[in-house]
C-alpha cells in the first residue's frame, strides 16, 4: 500500500431556478467542468439540481420526471463525466413511486441511483407531499431500476442498481445520503461510515433562516469527528422562485475539521469549493478509535456497486501534492450581516428573474422602509462588486435590467439611480419634518431615484365623496372622532399610499424615458404582522417584501450595523427615532406611537412570536413561562399581557392570507400562506383559555403555586426561551 492515497474532491453551491431546466443542465455542467479544470475526479451537486428544489407541486407531473431525465442524457451525452464521478440531484419514478434521489455517474454511464430515506416534513418543507420515503426495511436492500429512454439510447444500459449502497472504487469507497437525513438522530452517515465508506456526499436543498448556520455547521463537523472520514456538503444558493433563500455554504471537512467552505450568500450563479485529501490519515483515524473498530466489525454490510476506476490521479499520488490543511474557524456571519446579504442576494434573483426593471418603494423616514432601503442599496454594492471582479453574467444581467447593452455601472449608487425608485408619500398634518427629511436623506446615499410629495388631495377626494354619499363627514380621534372614525381615516391615507405606488411602479419608468416597470417593495416586518398592526391592501401589500421575516429588534441591531459597515449614516437617526405610523394629525399633546398603538412593545412581541410558533403555546403555557421570565410584573399585569396578544392576534389573522411574500428568515413567522398553517376565523374571546390563565394568576398573586399546572424549574425555563 502507497504511504499516500491523494484524492481531490469538489462541492458546489448552485443558483438554480425550479422548473428551468435548460439553465439548471447549464450550471450544473459548468460545475463539473470547472470541478475537472482544478483536478477534482469528484463532483457533488445540490439536492434536486436538475429540476430545481423548489418545483412544489409540479413534482405531481410527469412531465417533471421526463425532463429531468432528459438533462441527465444531456449530462451523459458528451465529455462532460469523462473522468470524474458526478453526484447528480434528480427526482426519479420507480415501480409506480416518485421518489427524490441521488444519481451518480461515471464516463457517459449510470452508476446507481440512491434514494432519500428520511425527509423534511416541518416548516416550509413538504417532501412527503411529493415523494415517498424508501423504507428502512429497505435499507440494505437493493432493487433494479429502469432507466428512461432518453438515458437508454445514449448509455446503453437498460437497469441500474436503486438504493442504498456503498461505491465501491479502486482506491476508496463513496456513499451517499441527502439533505434532512444529517438532521435525524440516526444519520445514514453513521452506518455507512461504519460499513467502511470513506467519502459522504449530502447534496442539500437547505434555506437560509437567521442564526441557523451553526447547527449545520456542529452535524457536518461531528459526521466525521465520531466516524472519521470526508464528508462533503453541496446546497443550492439563491431564490428559486419562492420565498426561501438557499444558503450555499458547500464545504468538505474530514476527520472532524473543516477543510474548505463556500459563500453562505453571493450573487454567482456557480461556485466550486476543491479540497485536497489524504485518505490514509482517515484510516489512520479511524483504527485510531478501538470502540469505533468494535462496532464497525459487528455492523451489518451494504451492497458495494464496484467500479474499476481510481479517484486518486496517478499524478497526485507520485508527486506528493500536500493535503488541504483545516481552516482555523469557519466563516459565520453575525445576524446583522446575515439581514444585509441574505434578502439583497434573493432581491436580485427575484429582480432579474421577474423581467422587471428595478424595484419601486416608497420610503417614509421610519424604521422598516429604511431598512428595505438599505438592503436594496447593499444589493446594488454586491452587483456593483461582482462585476468589477469580472463576472460576465451579473454584468449581462444588469444591462438586461436597464435596458442598456453599452451601460456598465461605475459605482453602487449609479446603478442605485438607474434600478431604485423611492417616494415619500406624506400628509400636511400628520407626517413630521423629521421623517421627511430622513427618507431624502437616506435616499442620497443610496443614490435611489427620488420623489417627495403629500397625499392629501388624494385624501380629501375620497373623505369628499364619503361625506357626499353619506352626510356625515369623519373625525380623528384628537377631534373628538370614535375609534371607528379615528381608524378609517388611517386606512385610508395607507391604502391611497399603496394604489398610488402601483401607478408610479407602473409609469417611472414612462416618465423617465425608460421602458418597462417596476416591482413593489413591501416593508411591513415579522412581528407587526404577527400582531396585525398593519392596514389590510395598504403599503404593507406589495409584489416581495425583504423584511417581512425579520423582527424589529433584529432590523435595528442591522441599522446600527449598516449605519456604518454599509455607509449609510443617516440610519443611526432612524434607529434613535421612535416608531411611528404618522397616520393621526400631529399636536402640542399627542403623537402617534406604535408601541402605544399596539398596547406591547416589539421586545415583547418577539418573545410572543417565539413561544407560539417555536415553543408551540397557547395562552395557559405561554402565561405559565412568561410569568417566570418577566418577573418585574405582577402575575396579573403579565396575564393581561398574555391575553392582549392572543386577542389581536386572533382578530387580525385574516390579514395574514394577503400577506405580502417575504423572505423568510425567522423561525416565529406567521406567514399564513406556506409555514404557518392555521385558521384564521378565530374565537377572539378565547373563554376557556383565558379563564385558565385568569385561575391560574390570581392564585400566584394570592401566594399560592400549584405544582399540577405543568411549571417546571425557573432558570430551565429562562434558558428555553
Amino acid at each position: 500500500m502507497s504511504a499516500s492515497v491523494i484524492v481531490k474532491v469538489a462541492s458546489c453551491n448552485l443558483n438554480q431556478w425550479a422548473m428551468s431546466f435548460d439553465d439548471n443542465l447549464a450550471r450544473t455542467r459548468e460545475s463539473i467542468r470547472e470541478a475537472k479544470r482544478r483536478g477534482a475526479r469528484f463532483r457533488l451537486g445540490p439536492e434536486l439540481e436538475l429540476s430545481g428544489y423548489g418545483c412544489e407541486d409540479h413534482f405531481l407531473e410527469q412531465d417533471t420526471f421526463r425532463h429531468s431525465w432528459e438533462s441527465v442524457a444531456a449530462l451523459l451525452s458528451d465529455d462532460t463525466t469523462d473522468g470524474i464521478v458526478c453526484d447528480v440531484g434528480v427526482p426519479a419514478l420507480h415501480r409506480g413511486v416518485r421518489y427524490n434521489c441521488r444519481v451518480l455517474l461515471l464516463d457517459r454511464k449510470v452508476l446507481y441511483v440512491r434514494p432519500k430515506m428520511d425527509f423534511a416534513n416541518d416548516g416550509n418543507y413538504r417532501e412527503s407531499r411529493w415523494f415517498t420515503p424508501w423504507p428502512k426495511g429497505k435499507m440494505y436492500d437493493v432493487e433494479h431500476f429502469s432507466l428512461p429512454a432518453a438515458v437508454r439510447a445514449v448509455t446503453k444500459q437498460r437497469e441500474v442498481p436503486f438504493g442504498v449502497c456503498i461505491l465501491e472504487l479502486n482506491d476508496t469507497s463513496i456513499a451517499v445520503e441527502s439533505c434532512e437525513e444529517l438532521f435525524t438522530p440516526l444519520s445514514p452517515h453513521i452506518l455507512l461510515g461504519l460499513d467502511g465508506a470513506e467519502i459522504i456526499a449530502n447534496g442539500s436543498g437547505s434555506h437560509h433562516t437567521l442564526r441557523k448556520l451553526n447547527q449545520r455547521l456542529d452535524l457536518i463537523v461531528g459526521a466525521t469527528s465520531k466516524v472519521g472520514g470526508v464528508y462533503l456538503y453541496a446546497n443550492q444558493q439563491g431564490c428559486d422562485g419562492g420565498r426561501l433563500y438557499y444558503d450555499g455554504c458547500a464545504l468538505v471537512s474530514a476527520n472532524g475539521k473543516i477543510l474548505v467552505q463556500g459563500s453562505q450568500f453571493s450573487v454567482a450563479d456557480v461556485e466550486v469549493v476543491v479540497a485536497t485529501v489524504d485518505l490514509e490519515d482517515v484510516r489512520a483515524y479511524r483504527a485510531s478509535v478501538p470502540s469505533r473498530g468494535q462496532q464497525a466489525s459487528a455492523s451489518r454490510p451494504f451492497q458495494r456497486v464496484r467500479v474499476d476506476f481510481d479517484l486518486g490521479g496517478e499524478e497526485d499520488n507520485e508527486s506528493m501534492v500536500e493535503a488541504t490543511r483545516p481552516m482555523a474557524q469557519p466563516r459565520i456571519h453575525a445576524p446583522e450581516e446575515e439581514i444585509a446579504l441574505g434578502p439583497a442576494c434573493w432581491l436580485w434573483d427575484y429582480l432579474r428573474r421577474s423581467g422587471g426593471g428595478g424595484f419601486f418603494l416608497p420610503l417614509s423616514g421610519g424604521a422598516d422602509s429604511s431598512s428595505t432601503a438599505a438592503i436594496v442599496g447593499n444589493m446594488c454594492q454586491l452587483v456593483v462588486r461582482a462585476v468589477g471582479e469580472g463576472n460576465a453574467r451579473v454584468l449581462r444581467d444588469v444591462r438586461r435590467l436597464v435596458r442598456d447593452e453599452a451601460y456598465t455601472p461605475k459605482d453602487s449608487r449609479d446603478l442605485a439611480g438607474r434600478i431604485f425608485h423611492t417616494c415619500y408619500m406624506g400628509t400636511e398634518k400628520n407626517s413630521s419634518a423629521e421623517t421627511r427629511a430622513r427618507a431624502k436623506k437616506l435616499a442620497s446615499e443610496i443614490g435611489s431615484y427620488h420623489l417627495d410629495m403629500n397625499i392629501d388631495t388624494m385624501i380629501s377626494a375620497i373623505t369628499t365623496t364619503f361625506t357626499a354619499l353619506t352626510g356625515k363627514t369623519p373625525k380623528y380621534k384628537v377631534h373628538g372622532g370614535t375609534n371607528a372614525e379615528n381608524l378609517a381615516l388611517q386606512n385610508i391615507q395607507a391604502r391611497m399610499r399603496m394604489v398610488f405606488g402601483y401607478m408610479l411602479a407602473q409609469l417611472l419608468p414612462w416618465v423617465r424615458g425608460q421602458s418597462g416597470w417596476l416591482l413593489v417593495l413591501g416593508s411591513a416586518n415579522v412581528d407587526e404582522a404577527l400582531r396585525g398592526y398593519m392596514t389590510k391592501y395598504d403599503c404593507s401589500s406589495a409584489d416581495i417584501n425583504p423584511i417581512g421575516g425579520i423582527s424589529k429588534t433584529d432590523l435595528k441591531r442591522f441599522m446600527r450595523w449598516a449605519a456604518t459597515n454599509l455607509g449609510y449614516p443617516s440610519l443611526t437617526d432612524v434607529v434613535e427615532a421612535p416608531p411611528t405610523a404618522e397616520l393621526e394629525p400631529i399636536t402640542d399633546e399627542y403623537k402617534q406611537s406604535d408601541e402605544d398603538d399596539m398596547g406591547m412593545t416589539y421586545e415583547e412581541l418577539s418573545y410572543f412570536g417565539r413561544l407560539r410558533k417555536l415553543a408551540l403555546c397557547g395562552p395557559v403555557s405561554m402565561f405559565q413561562k412568561l410569568r417566570h421570565v418577566w418577573t418585574d410584573l405582577s402575575p396579573n399585569a403579565v396575564a393581561e399581557k398574555v391575553k392582549r396578544f392572543f386577542f389581536y392576534y386572533s382578530i387580525n389573522r385574516h390579514k395574514l392570507t394577503t400577506l405580502t411574500p417575504s423572505y423568510h428568515a425567522e423561525n416565529y413567522s406567521p406567514d399564513d400562506n406556506r409555514y404557518d398553517h392555521r385558521q384564521f376565523l378565530y374565537d377572539a374571546r378565547w373563554s376557556r383559555q383565558f379563564a385558565t390563565v385568569d385561575r391560574l394568576a390570581s392564585k400566584q398573586a394570592n401566594g399560592s403555586s400549584s405544582s399540577g399546572d405543568g411549571e417546571e424549574d425557573d432558570e430551565e425555563r429562562k434558558a428555553k426561551l
